[in-house]
């Protein structure tokens, strides 16, 4: 404990003095003229690049080069289809492309408006070829094909190039809505006519839609152009409310910050409160989860004990038209995507926030809410029990390595762990499984706290800083809350914190590695810098958003980097996404992987050697050739190539494809497939959480989870491999 408070305190002090200088640059601006959008973002372009310049872990030179790819990542963020400029609009804005970089640096900003002003001519001019084109029939006839993936195309040379892409692109789109509801026909008339013939029978299995009208293939591929057209003028309204000139100029910043590497960020005000709630999964808010269909965004549930449920003046299904923050003008929210109203529902504690509804009888009311504190607890950690054969295992999900440091009451994820390991060992588990599958990372105090769990003591992560002084956090309370078999699941997405945990448990030898080849290769440090004075009591929210910066980066206490290469699994499992390109190595602005010297520690010395169990269930493995995962492997090898491919616009051509596709995809979802669900039971301490909760649809979801988990193939693979710790010859130590 006392090496990872010397650690913040160290970085805390960095942190002011690079406050400091933010501020400096800030005042250097400061006049006595009213501040304008402008000016405003020049003084972020500046100070940011700065930042960047001096803080930055590994800072590029901004220099021509760096403007050259700032210039290529932009309109690549603002046309990433390429069916919205043209080639000669690139050419005629490359007399910007070296000039960035001093923009950077103090010049007048020239580039980020001169591209925008372009973009919004060709986007008004996109919409109207795309009402242009849909206006006649399709002939899914000609044998020709459209390339869906941006890099394997270029800019069009020409008004005529422009229109034939988005003309194969709206065709392709029509064509898979077309022949899926042709496939809906011949299904429904094949059961209409099933029906009819045995109209006495006892029961059916399928029946027909009552609803359901015959329609000819004419009257079908209008139904599929008129879908594809309102789901393209839905896209048009919400970008055209939502994609303001500050998204764009958002957008240009991080075009910036994502050339320093991946996970340095820019976020504005709003999107800094919400990166803070995911952080902490505290927000303030109403009380009601959204959700949206045709009608528009609506009211999907209503959390009991909430501002919405207490003033019963809300109801599921209730449309919200408009949201206001207080007396302001309210926004008009038609064509929203539920993640931007969420944004406008959610503020500071006791604020007011005002939704025009339009309720199920057409009526129109507006609903005056003060936000609450609303704990967003499905995003904590959970555990249920796995019986196998007289063995219960026990099973903890971790989606978030969360911490909210603003409370002190506020949640921890290292804190809730420890809770849930004491739930399962008071229901005499003899093993336990921890899932950070699809965990992204989080704090990193908090996973020292965590591996301190199952470890008596030692160091647990190596940080570096751009100076290469190197600070190790320990765990330094001596013993451990569980002993017994463990093991940790990983995948692809296992990322950052995640790595951390996983790499000092394989480390130590602690337990047993499951999952895709390796995770995702996250191995930096990242530190938020606000901007400007605050606006709320937290400082949550400040004048001109806030920086994650990359400022360190970590080392597993081997003195190996996680940056890139990530955590290798022990044992490997078939993984749907092993080979699409989704880790840090795919990215070109990730930082290098390296080493560095190894920090002391000693080996667990428990009842058992991670290594014996090891290389017993490796050797099962290679006894056992399982013909179905060679055959999931190979199928996987094929659907990963699919997508720099040109897909097919003639009719027969793409039903053929759209068969082997899916034949491809339903013999991997069944070859992997478990012969019978596991037993899956919610613990006795969490009965009334999943099954005398108050809020019914949370319940409802709890309930789901645990039917996720019981049909959940790697979680059965994890608790067969537990098995192994069990063995005397094998895993005792001697």
């Amino acid at each position: 404990m006392h090496s990872i408070m010397t650690y913040v305190k160290q970085n805390k002090w960095k942190f002011f003095a690079t406050i400091v200088v933010i501020g400096s640059l800030f005042f250097a601006f400061k006049s006595n003229i009213k501040e304008t959008p402008s000016l405003r973002h020049r003084k972020l372009l500046s100070t940011i690049g700065n930042l960047l310049e001096s803080e930055h872990y590994n800072p590029r030179a901004i220099d021509d080069q760096f403007s050259q790819d700032v210039f290529t990542a932009y309109l690549k963020v603002l046309d990433p289809e390429k069916n919205i400029f043209l080639q000669e609009d690139i050419d005629a804005l490359k007399v910007f492309s070296k000039s960035i970089d001093d923009e950077i640096h103090g010049s007048k900003i020239e580039f980020e408006p001169a591209a925008t002003l372009v973009f919004d001519e060709r986007y008004k001019e996109a919409k109207s070829i795309v009402d242009s084109i849909t206006k006649q029939p399709f002939s899914f006839n000609t044998d020709d094909s459209v390339y869906l993936d941006a890099d394997s195309v270029n800019y069009p040379k020409s008004n005529n190039e422009r229109y034939d892409r988005w003309h194969k692109i709206i065709k392709f789109r029509t064509l898979e809505k077309y022949v899926s509801l042709i496939e809906d026909r011949d299904n429904q008339t094949k059961l209409k006519a099933a029906g009819e013939q045995r109209n006495n029978a006892d029961s059916v299995v399928n029946k027909p839609d009552p609803k359901f009208v015959f329609k000819s293939d004419e009257e079908l591929e209008k139904d599929a152009r008129n879908a594809v057209v309102k789901s393209y003028r839905k896209r048009f309204e919400q970008f055209e409310k939502t994609f303001t000139e500050e998204k764009k100029f958002d957008l240009f910043l991080n075009s910036i910050t994502g050339l320093m590497d991946p996970h340095t960020d820019y976020f504005a005000p709003v999107e800094k409160r919400s990166f803070t709630e995911q952080m902490s999964g505290v927000i303030y808010g109403i009380g009601a989860q959204l959700g949206a269909d045709d009608n528009g965004v609506k009211i999907a549930s209503i959390q009991p004990g909430g501002p919405a449920w207490k003033s019963g003046k809300l109801l599921v299904n209730d449309v919200i038209i408009k949201i206001a923050q207080g007396s302001q003008e309210p926004v008009d929210i038609a064509g929203y995507e539920v993640t931007d109203a969420v944004k406008l529902v959610r503020g500071d504690l006791g604020t007011e926030v005002r939704l025009t509804v339009k309720k199920p009888d057409g009526s129109i009311k507006i609903v005056s809410l003060i936000r609450e504190k609303i704990i967003l607890d499905e995003g904590y950690a959970r555990s249920a029990i796995i019986t196998k054969g007289n063995d219960k295992i026990g099973y903890i999900l971790l989606p978030d390595f969360y911490a909210d440091f603003d409370r002190e009451d506020g949640a921890r994820c290292a804190k809730d762990v420890a809770v849930e390991v004491e739930k399962l060992k008071a229901e005499k588990v003899k093993s336990i499984i921890i899932d950070v599958r699809y965990n992204g990372g989080g704090s990193l105090y908090e996973v020292v706290q965590m591996v301190g769990l199952f470890i008596d003591k030692g160091p647990v992560v190596q940080i570096r800083d751009k100076e290469g002084r190197v600070q190790v956090l320990a765990d330094e309370t001596p013993g451990s809350i569980y002993n017994g078999p463990l093991v940790v699941m990983v995948n692809e997405f296992s990322a950052s914190a995640s790595e951390i945990f996983a790499g000092a448990i394989q480390d130590y030898k602690r337990g047993l590695i499951v999952g895709s080849t390796s995770t995702y290769g996250k191995g930096t440090v990242q530190r938020n810098i606000a901007f400007g004075r605050p606006l709320d009591s937290l400082g949550i929210q400040t004048e001109y958003g806030a920086v994650k910066l990359t400022f360190q980066k970590f080392y597993r206490i081997t003195g190996s980097s996680t940056q890139k290469n990530g955590v290798a699994s022990d044992i490997v499992l078939p993984d749907e996404y092993e080979l699409l390109k989704y880790r840090e190595k795919d990215n070109p602005s990730a930082l290098a992987w390296d080493q560095i010297e190894k920090s002391k520690y000693t080996p667990w010395m428990g009842s058992y050697n991670i290594d014996n169990v090891k290389r017993s269930i490796m050797a099962k493995q290679q006894k056992m050739v399982d013909s179905n995962v060679v055959k999931f492997k190979n199928n996987l090898k094929v659907i990963a190539t699919q997508m720099y491919r040109p897909v097919y616009l003639k009719m027969d051509k793409y039903i053929q494809y759209k068969k082997q596709m899916q034949a491809i995809n339903k013999e991997n979802e069944t070859v992997l497939k478990i012969k019978e669900n596991m037993q899956v039971n919610a613990l006795k301490a969490d009965y009334n959480k999943f099954y005398n909760n108050p809020d019914k649809t949370k319940q409802d979801r709890y309930q789901a989870w645990l039917k996720m988990v019981a049909k959940d193939n790697q979680i059965e693979e994890s608790c067969n491999m537990l098995g192994y710790f069990q063995s005397p010859n094998i895993a005792v130590k001697k």
